[in-house]
């Protein structure tokens, strides 16, 4: 499987099109059917008791399966979320950094699957699990 787009493409992307998240998540590692995402945790990551929030965690999953589904179509800005489910299995280290691992289960012409197992440093377990399904817009 060839990427369209590889870890600098992607990275340049997010800085393009969704400034707002491109400086708090590093593309780690690319691939053949997915992507590896870090998060650098901070102060405005983390909810009352010091641990990740909930939406930080589903921000990391939605953007690492979003950052994979574009490695493989191209720079395409208007691919959107449309279904997610997640688990919160464990709570993440206190002020611990996140690191995601999403995998394409199907990228085809009008929709994507994938999932993203979210990890927290220092800890062996998964701390979530999400699937989430894509829209990608025609072409043209």
């Amino acid at each position: 499987m060839e990427h369209k787009m590889d870890i600098p493409a992607l990275q340049s992307f997010m800085v393009e099109a969704f400034p707002q998240v491109a400086g708090e998540i590093e593309v780690a590692e690319l691939s053949e059917d997915g992507v590896t995402v870090r998060l650098k945790v901070q102060d405005r990551h983390l909810r009352p008791g010091g641990t990740v929030s909930g939406p930080t965690m589903f921000m990391l999953a939605d953007v690492a399966v979003y950052l994979a589904i574009l490695s493989r179509i191209g720079p395409v800005a208007l691919a959107v979320t449309t279904n997610c489910s997640i688990d919160f299995m464990r709570k993440p280290a206190a002020g611990a950094d996140l690191t995601c691992v999403a995998h394409m289960h199907k990228v085809g012409r009008v929709l994507a699957v994938g999932d993203a197992m979210i990890y927290s440093a220092g800890q062996a377990g998964p701390v979530a699990r999400a699937s989430l399904t894509y829209a990608i817009p025609p072409k043209g």
